[in-house]
């Protein structure tokens, strides 16, 4: 404690700092996966859209 006064508290801020950054990063890749798994699902919701209107359309073709 040579120099520093009893008050100081930079080391804790300093990793109250690095937490508040870790969170951020943290809540960054869930928004970030959360964001990617929605597209996904909503790609695979229309594809699947897409297939029965084309099966339907064969069949109707077919059938006439």
């Amino acid at each position: 404690m040579a120099g520093r006064d009893w008050y100081d508290d930079n080391d804790y801020h300093d990793a109250v700092q690095r937490a508040e950054r870790a969170a951020r990063f943290g809540w960054a890749v869930i928004a970030g996966t959360t964001g990617v798994l929605g597209w996904a699902l909503t790609a695979l919701a229309v594809t699947c859209v897409v297939v029965v209107l084309a099966c339907i359309y064969a069949v109707v073709a077919v059938n006439y």
